[in-house]
């Protein structure tokens, strides 16, 4: 089978299923948000920049190092 024909036609079948939908345009966009709030929302109020608040500008992977250092002993 020629690679260039088998991901023709799997484009085609996503884009051809894509167009056709009414509903699931819909629940794909649900989901869409859904991932936005769970990625970007709570990221910015829940995780915080963990080493930009213990470690030095540009020592990062030296209190990473240490940690590691630390914890083995």
């Amino acid at each position: 089978m020629n690679k260039q024909r088998f991901w023709y036609r799997v484009f085609d079948l996503y884009y051809d299923g894509f167009r056709n939908m009414r509903l699931g345009k819909t629940l794909w966009t649900i989901i869409l948000i859904k991932l936005f709030i769970m990625f970007v929302i709570l990221k910015i109020f829940f995780f915080p920049n963990f080493l930009k608040t213990h470690a030095d500008k540009g020592g990062e992977s030296d209190y990473v190092a240490n940690e590691f250092i630390e914890r083995a002993q």
